[in-house]
């Protein structure tokens, strides 16, 4: 049966595109996830590709012309359908144009089950892979919940995604059967890709057969980029390249000749995976331009650094999605910000003491279980508010300062590691920061956050204590500017000095926070005054925690 092609939402604030070319002329064969058409929007110019394969039959939409998102463009019928091509429509359709009856092509046989005699045929439903954030494109399905001939209900969660911000489990559009799997785990694919379809209507439960799980198409076949496909770069000697605008941002970053990476995308476009591993290799920068005059020999290269050696017995294990993306972050992180920590010894006995006494009645009272981070979290917030700096960022040649704090609080996962976000973090009370807190933890352990949960933080806090360390030399979480590292809390023997100037040994407990800061904007001082003034809100407090 015909497929409709439509006009894709490209960002989560973009409405509408302009088709600025056909790939694929009227009658012309075409396979699915080939290039059909490009698009220009406010944000992107991209190349779609096919949903389907068969034939474009129809072109209802010219070039030229701007058109909402979901709008349908176009229409491929089945290689042997018996729909005659259509004229490209000149302007896009009216109303009454649009009302008019047009005959269906004849459709071909359903690869849907039959049902018996006296009830309806199912019809099958398309699942598609979802846009997760405004600026994401692609994401890679880690794992199917349900296998083919599984009966599911609507919203019952179907498969898991990984993408550039979010872990998430995606729930079935449908209830039905489960009828086939198109795109199999560990395949990165587009948004808006079809990736398996749900058998609706009939007598599914009992009737569906189970389809066979698609093998995923060559890697030549399927455009994946982290952007948009299809735009092109010029290499050093100006030939032009396919790729995506963050390919030739990394390519920029590491001082990269793009004709030097071998693209393994749709039409030999470079995904950011083949530039991310031959960036791996240890593939060598562009050289620089030849000075005009002569200059002397360069000292002899220093030799390559070997492989490691490989033993019997080794597992060699590819780098997960979540794995890559945070290496990734981390090495961009070190080459942006200088980083600098310093490090406070803080007193914590006058919190424990009072959290001892308060946490049993805190959790029945609230629901929720007193730990130390509130009390960490709302000292951070109170000085934030005294020292903007540490709450800016860099941007370009210029300061941001950040009206709200966006408060990031790294949480340990299985397979990796996530910031979720509380936003206006300044407006909570203690108790509306420790429920965030949980919920935000709880919800990232079972893949639950939303993508606008995750990212846009001003400042980040990481808690490697509750593994025992004294403290550590966390990295920053970009665009961020700084990030306190919270350490262990132990018990010390430490000099304490009493109202009448005299000095004694007590035992206390001790924490260790290390700020690490980003000397390009935050003054070895100011991060100083900083980190005095969280001790001083610490070891003083006086706050009501609800």
């Amino acid at each position: 049966m015909p497929t409709d092609v439509i006009m894709p939402q490209m960002g989560e604030s973009i409405f509408e595109g302009t088709i600025t070319k056909w790939l694929k002329k009227l009658g012309d064969t075409v396979q699915r996830d080939e290039p059909l058409f490009e698009i220009s929007t406010d944000k992107v110019d991209a190349e779609i590709p096919s949903p389907a394969s068969g034939v474009l039959s129809e072109v209802k939409i010219a070039e030229g012309n701007t058109v909402q998102i979901n709008t349908v463009v176009g229409v491929i019928a089945d290689a042997d359908g018996q729909a005659p091509p259509a004229p490209a429509a000149k302007e896009p359709p009216s109303a009454a144009a649009s009302s008019a009856p047009v005959a269906p092509p004849a459709p071909p046989a359903s690869s849907a089950p039959a049902a018996p005699a006296g009830t309806a045929a199912p019809s099958l439903t398309d699942v598609i892979m979802p846009q997760m954030g405004e600026s994401i494109f692609e994401g890679t399905i880690t794992k199917w919940l349900k296998k083919p001939g599984d009966a599911v209900q609507q919203d019952e969660p179907l498969f898991e995604i990984s993408t550039d911000k979010v872990d998430a489990e995606i729930p079935s559009p449908a209830a039905g059967v489960l009828a086939e799997i198109k795109v199999q785990a560990g395949t990165t694919v587009q948004i808006n890709t079809v990736v398996a379809a749900i058998s609706v209507g009939g007598a599914v439960g009992a009737a569906a057969a189970p389809a066979p799980i698609a093998q995923p198409a060559p890697a030549a076949a399927v455009p994946a980029t982290t952007e948009a496909d299809g735009e092109t770069g010029e290499t050093e000697t100006g030939e032009r390249v396919r790729s995506s605008p963050l390919v030739r941002k990394i390519a920029k970053e590491n001082n990269l000749d793009l004709g030097k990476v071998p693209g393994t995308g749709s039409a030999g476009r470079i995904t950011k995976e083949d530039i991310l591993g031959h960036l791996a290799k240890g593939a060598p920068a562009a050289p620089a331009a030849k000075p005009a005059a002569p200059s002397p020999a360069p000292a002899a290269a220093k030799p390559a650094a070997p492989p490691p050696v490989a033993s019997v017995g080794d597992e060699l294990v590819p780098l997960t999605r979540m794995r890559s993306i945070i290496a990734q972050r981390m090495v961009d992180s070190k080459r942006t910000s200088a980083h600098v920590h310093t490090v406070f010894k803080i007193d914590m006995s006058r919190i424990v003491r009072l959290r001892e006494k308060e946490k049993s009645k805190y959790e029945q009272r609230n629901g929720v279980k007193l730990t130390y981070m509130p009390f960490i979290s709302r000292a951070v917030i109170a000085t934030l508010r005294k020292m903007p700096i540490v709450n800016a960022s860099m941007e370009g040649d210029a300061i941001r300062y950040h009206k709200n704090i966006n408060l990031g609080i790294a949480v340990a996962l299985d397979w990796g590691l996530i910031v979720p976000v509380i936003r206006q973090a300044e407006d909570k009370s203690f108790l509306g920061i420790a429920r965030a807190i949980v919920d935000l933890a709880e919800r990232a352990r079972g893949k639950k956050l939303k993508p606008e949960e995750v990212g846009s933080g001003t400042f980040t806090i990481t808690n490697p204590g509750i593994f025992g360390e004294q403290f550590g030399t966390p990295v920053i979480n970009q665009p961020e500017s700084a990030i306190l590292g919270v350490g262990g809390l132990f018990k010390e023997p430490t000099v304490v000095t009493d109202e009448s100037g005299s000095d004694s040994i007590a035992i206390r407990n001790i924490i260790r926070l290390t700020l690490g800061f980003d000397h390009r904007i935050i003054d070895g001082a100011d991060a100083g005054k900083f980190m005095a003034e969280l001790k001083k809100y610490l070891e003083n407090w006086s706050e009501d925690i609800g």
